[in-house]
């Protein structure tokens, strides 16, 4: 068990935390939550020995072991990934190499009865059974597992670290803590550089963690699946509650409103006693009972409102001028770096309006092929048309990076802004929770959140009818993510979307483009249906060579061999009756929504007292089976034309 106790910390005139405290038990899931800049990170530093608080203290079980994975981390050069991630072994290979000095010392010496060789032989015994408890027996094996487990091929094993970049070198450092098993797990914004392969890995390797888990993230879904407890930051103070993520906002709520009516009760009992003490205060025979109200109000514990922090920044985007009916036409596009293909002769349509998602494990493409789209990168070869008045707005994966950092924020916001909004770039700036004095800051003192937040009111000066952001929720608090996916939900243009965020994705596009063996995968739907169709649950075995339906990639590659290449007519034929598919599936799958709310309003009629003896009641059972008739030819009319879509 880790006690913290009264940590206080201050930075210049500002309290981040003011006294806090709170237990970690053993085999606990706590998610630390709460807005950029409350004291998640610093928090966890004290925790973990990195920094020390200006007063309060930390206690510590008498023997335990601790794994913190921060975010400024320098991996050290000169080793493969395999033998990087070998380094977590370093005590059971001194282990290792005791035995080996017993074994040979075993060999060499002949006194046979004496007690040093009885002795000797009883620590071979015991070193061999602590070597195989620690997995010493199978290092290799567990660390490949776990490298594969967060994304890496069986061919990066022996590269070097250097050769990687830091999101990479992140997962390498996060393998290492989870193969050293240590007693207390922290980890600071674990899921930043995995995408949603290696995220649900990770989630379920964290449920099934023998030790304690205290993890930083600002990924609701991950949150829901790996905790039990959160603690909240918030102006300095810490709030716990024994429930996941998403619990623990319905409990926030109900904590708030019966605050707000017990101080309310309290009020108006204060209020009625100070009434009586000013009535009865003057007179004689009630001086004294006067005195006692005064006493009671002065043992009174007095109920306070906690202070809520409401801050957020207010986003909208401007109206999207009207563009083509196809905004972007891919056709046999290549992209290679040197020998490495990333995409091979992939085929993309945007039409106006459509919510594409990209996804897929990292290093398959999607951003390379967003900045191609974009105009910022070429393809190796292929066509990219861009429709009639398309009009682009990228938001880059290292977007935040690309600010001048010896700029002010109003100089970083006047570089390129339109004359007709220089006169607004305070207010705008103050919509992204920049006031005051913060204007003439230098970019360079910003943090990552801070950045993100000024990258994307750049992006709000000019119209466009394609977004295209590429990872844009890192470095955003889950309330800044919200009001993002809100604006977006809301912006009346075209929008691709990079992101291995599930709780963000999900219900914001309509076509999800899984990017798997240098080819593109469609699915008419969002994330969750994505997911739902890839069976997440044998996600792994695309690792292993294999595709979504169990053959092998030699088997399909075989199968694709036999297929006729479709001559220009037969694609835009093929192309324009996908386009009509996609259409009915939509019209079929809202029809499946209206009946289906249609019977559970019938149903919720017949479930009501004394309905059978009613007069409608014949009429509304009728109803109730037409409806149903109705829902099963709907649905087989779906399948059809799902299984259709599929097909092409």
């Amino acid at each position: 068990m880790i006690t913290v106790s009264n940590i206080f910390v201050k930075y210049s005139d500002r309290i981040l935390l003011d006294s806090v405290n709170f237990v970690i038990g053993e085999r606990e899931r706590i998610g630390l939550v709460g807005k950029n800049g409350t004291g998640k990170s610093t928090i966890l530093k004290i925790i973990a020995k990195y920094q020390n608080p200006d007063s309060g203290t930390v206690t510590y079980p008498s023997v335990y072991t601790l794994g913190f994975l921060h975010q400024e981390l320098e991996l050290p050069q000169g080793k493969t990934v395999m033998a990087e991630a070998l380094t977590a072994f370093d005590d059971i290979k001194k282990l290792e190499k005791r035995i080996e000095e017993i074994n040979k010392e075993i060999t060499q010496r002949t006194d046979y009865e004496s007690d040093s060789y009885a002795k000797l032989l009883e620590e071979f015994s015991d070193a061999n059974e602590r070597f195989g408890i620690f997995g010493g027996y199978n290092m290799e094996a567990e660390a490949e597992r776990v490298l594969r487990g967060l994304g890496f091929k069986p061919t990066d094993m022996d590269r070097q670290t250097s050769e990687f970049s830091g999101g990479w070198q992140m997962r390498i450092e996060l393998a290492k803590i989870i193969l050293q098993r240590p007693d207390y797990l922290l980890l600071d914004e674990p899921t930043n550089h995995l995408d949603i392969e290696s995220i649900i890995w990770l989630e379920s390797m964290l449920r099934n963690y023998e030790g304690t888990v205290v993890v930083i993230s600002h990924d609701k879904t991950f949150l829901n699946n790996v905790t039990n407890r959160t603690i909240e930051i918030e102006l300095g103070n810490i709030y716990d509650y024994k429930a996941p993520y998403s619990k623990y906002l319905a409990l926030r709520v109900e904590r708030r409103a019966q605050q707000s009516k017990e101080y309310a009760n309290q009020q108006r009992e204060i209020a009625r006693k100070e009434r009586l003490i000013d009535k009865y205060r003057a007179k004689a025979n009630k001086a004294k009972f006067a005195q006692s109200l005064i006493k009671e109000l002065d043992r009174m514990d007095k109920i306070t409102i906690d202070v809520e922090d409401n801050s957020a920044m207010k986003l909208r985007f401007l109206p999207a001028p009207r563009s083509g009916e196809i905004v972007v036409d891919a056709q046999n596009v290549i992209k290679q770096y040197g020998e490495l293909m990333v995409l091979d002769k992939i085929g993309f349509q945007l039409d106006r309006n459509q919510r594409v998602a990209f996804v897929g494990r990292n290093g398959e493409g999607k951003s390379t092929l967003s900045k191609i789209i974009a105009g910022v990168l070429g393809s190796t070869a292929g066509d990219v048309k861009l429709g009639h008045n398309v009009d682009i707005a990228y938001y880059a994966q290292n977007q935040a990076d690309t600010l001048d950092p010896k700029m002010t924020l109003l100089e970083s916001m006047e570089d390129g802004c339109p004359e007709e909004l220089r006169t607004k770039l305070r207010t705008i700036l103050g919509s992204f929770l920049f006031s005051g004095e913060d204007v003439d800051k230098k970019v360079s003192v910003l943090s990552g959140g801070e950045r993100a937040r000024l990258a994307l009111a750049k992006m709000l000066l000019r119209p466009a009818n394609l977004l295209i952001l590429d990872e844009p929720t890192n470095h955003l608090d889950i309330v800044s993510k919200d009001i993002l996916k809100k604006a977006l939900i809301a912006y009346d243009g075209s929008l691709i979307v990079v992101s291995h965020d599930r709780d963000f994705l999900q219900g914001l596009t309509e076509r999800t483009i899984e990017f798997r063996d240098r080819k593109l995968h469609e699915y008419l739907g969002d994330v969750q249906y994505f997911l739902e169709k890839r069976q997440v649950d044998n996600f792994r075995d695309v690792s292993l060579g294999k595709n979504a339906n169990g053959t092998t990639k030699s088997q399909t590659d075989s199968s694709k061999n036999n297929v006729t290449e479709l001559t220009p007519e037969q694609k835009k034929e093929q192309h324009n009756r996908k386009k009509q598919l996609q259409r009915d599936l939509h019209n079929a799958e809202r029809k499946v929504e209206k009946l289906e709310k249609q019977i559970a309003e019938y149903e919720a009629k017949m479930a009501e007292p004394g309905f059978y003896e009613s007069d409608k009641s014949q009429e509304i059972l009728q109803a109730y089976q037409k409806t149903q008739d109705d829902l099963e030819t709907a649905m087989e009319h779906w399948e059809t034309t799902q299984e259709e879509f599929d097909s092409l």
